[in-house]
């Protein structure tokens, strides 16, 4: 992963200054570029497994969300206040949303849910970062499959965000279902999820 600095000196157009270096770099294909904490990162793609992982959560989303929402795995969420725009493994967004949004990124306040699938090298963004961002922006559910959690793998379900902090609604390893509350009700079962 590689960084960029943006100098906050005081300008007052930090967002627009940092969204302006964003916009402007050039990364390889399929590279993750996003701003976190004010800082334009630049992140590889993403391991097979960790695709498969996405890959199965978007066909699963697919079954119970309304018929004007969809799950995006390459859209950025927008958090000024938090200098950062995340692009998610996968997030929920109503269409009249996207739609109406030029450019490349939407408010994160409009995901209904946001999915981050942790990679080695990201795990604390996802896990820290990421979700104060998104508990910040009012996200209602932000699902956490992390992969290399300390006690092996573990899916998350955060919500009830109030402060800029969640509320775990519930944990389960690899090989138990995590249910999704209303409007999604989906009982997901990570035991189809790849080990490493």
């Amino acid at each position: 992963m590689s960084a960029l600095t943006v100098d906050h000196s005081g300008t007052g157009h930090e967002w627009d200054d940092v969204v302006r270096i964003w916009e402007e770099t050039d990364a390889p294909e399929g590279c993750k570029v996003e701003i976190i904490e004010g800082i334009v990162t630049v992140s590889p793609a993403p391991a097979n497994r960790h695709n498969s992982i996405a890959a199965r959560v978007h066909r699963a989303l697919l079954g119970v969300i309304p018929e004007d929402w969809n799950p995006h795995q390459t859209l950025g969420v927008a958090i000024p206040s938090r200098l950062g725009l995340y692009i998610p493994d996968l997030v929920v967004v109503p269409d009249a949303v996207v739609d109406a949004e030029p450019g490349s990124f939407v408010p994160a306040a409009a995901a209904e849910l946001v999915v981050e699938i942790t990679s080695k090298a990201n795990a604390v963004h996802d896990r820290v970062t990421k979700a104060a961002g998104y508990a910040v922006a009012g996200v209602p559910l932000y699902l956490l499959i992390d992969r290399w959690a300390p006690a092996g793998p573990t899916t998350i379900l955060y919500g009830d965000p109030k402060g800029g902090v969640y509320r775990v609604l519930q944990t389960a390893k690899f090989g138990e279902v995590i249910q999704l509350p209303e409007p999604f009700a989906l009982a997901l079962d990570t035991g189809v999820f790849p080990l490493d």
